[in-house]
């Protein structure tokens, strides 16, 4: 399922507030048949400058156009959508299918294990689309598999953008523990204090 993003938003409903792109653990972000090693850092960037088309883009080697996308977070998030900014003249993935918390996948066991989830692509050269997960599957996620088997007939496959949308466990944790600390100020309570943060962890 995909959903245009309504340029009229306000503010609060824009997709950058539900961005995980700072959750990216960038240095641990990999790539299999990437033409240009560690190119697949540079897809990784801000909403507002998904179009940024510049030279800067993942491609995969001549004449194999599947690829494989490693992408862990520096903590537990829930995503609600992926968007992916592909290339003009057939180069655009033209299907995404998508593992969690699998680390190591290589183009044998992309092809041979059931995905959580996979989707037709569109050419989506304006990054006006987002594909919906099923929100329920994508809970707890410390790492994601992005794979593209092919394109739309293009020699290589090209992406420019890969954007996350939703939200970080271990920042709502953070806010849950604050709230909790200030409606016990009683120094003395040390020990219920820490019985309730260790409960509060295990959410």
């Amino acid at each position: 399922m995909a959903c245009t993003h309504d340029h009229n938003c306000e503010d609060h409903d824009c997709s950058s507030d539900w961005s995980l792109y700072k959750h990216i653990d960038m240095p641990k972000v990999s790539a299999l048949n990437e033409a240009v090693i560690g190119s697949v850092k540079s897809v990784f960037k801000a909403w507002e400058q998904r179009l940024s088309t510049s030279e800067d883009k993942l491609e995969s080697n001549d004449g194999d156009p599947e690829l494989i996308v490693f992408i862990p977070f520096t903590s537990d998030v829930k995503i609600k959508s992926i968007s992916i900014v592909g290339g003009a003249d057939g180069t655009s993935p033209s299907k995404m299918r998508v593992f969690i918390n699998r680390e190591g996948i290589d183009f044998s066991d992309a092809q041979n294990m059931q995905p959580v989830q996979d989707w037709d692509l569109v050419e989506n050269l304006q990054g006006v689309l987002e594909y919906q997960t099923r929100y329920s599957r994508f809970q707890s996620v410390a790492n994601l598999t992005l794979h593209f088997p092919d394109n739309f007939g293009a020699d290589t496959t090209q992406i420019y953008y890969i954007g996350l949308k939703g939200e970080a466990t271990q920042l709502k944790r953070d806010v849950v523990a604050t709230i909790v600390y200030e409606l016990m100020p009683n120094p003395s309570d040390h020990k219920t204090k820490a019985e309730t943060g260790g409960g509060l962890s295990q959410i």
